[in-house]
């Protein structure tokens, strides 16, 4: 036997028996064909599973483009929003009942009113602080303040946060209680 060839007794009296028998050929070829079908289907079932991953990150990314569009928008209006709840908190007592000023503050009190409520249409929602447990994934602490209260208790909100569905969209800027000095 020489060293070049590789094919051992068995193959070479399959070899042998194969050019004299046109059916062992013709069986091999069907075996080979089978063999490239069934890798043929195969690759199939994956180019379509891929496919329907590809719709399907599509939808999500769509869905999530609509749900979190005005997230830009949001965060910028929401500066009108903190703006008009310092004025309105900056109005003394002794002025809101001073006729003349009267329908300035009703005004505001209304426009207020209106945004909280465009907010609310359109998925916004106030993150609630004051006398809650800091939780960094919706507050920012700020600065650490001796109180009577627990540690770690939010005990002034210096900015309010908001969410947009489920997404946070400015974080609460707080100050949390720590033990007296």
């Amino acid at each position: 036997m020489n060293e070049t060839e590789t094919n051992t007794p068995g193959e070479d009296l399959r070899d042998e028996t194969a050019a004299a028998a046109p059916e062992v050929a013709e069986h091999d070829r069907l075996t080979e064909l089978e063999g490239q079908l069934a890798e043929a289907k195969q690759q199939t079932l994956y180019a379509q599973a891929e496919i329907q991953n590809v719709r399907r990150r599509a939808e999500k990314d769509a869905a999530d483009a609509r749900a979190y569009a005005a997230t830009s928008f949001a965060r910028d209006v929401l500066s009108v929003n903190d703006n008009l709840e310092r004025a309105l908190a900056a109005i003394p007592a002794d002025l809101r009942e001073d006729e003349r000023l009267k329908g300035l503050v009703t005004g505001l009190e209304a426009t207020g009113r209106e945004l909280t409520s465009v907010f609310q249409r359109h998925g916004l929602t106030r993150i609630e602080a004051m006398g809650q447990p800091l939780d960094p994934n919706r507050h920012q602490a700020m600065i650490e303040m001796p109180s009577d209260a627990e540690p770690g208790t939010i005990v002034q909100e210096m900015q309010s946060g908001w969410m947009i569905k489920d997404r946070l969209l400015r974080p609460s800027l707080v100050g949390v209680a720590k033990k007296p000095n």
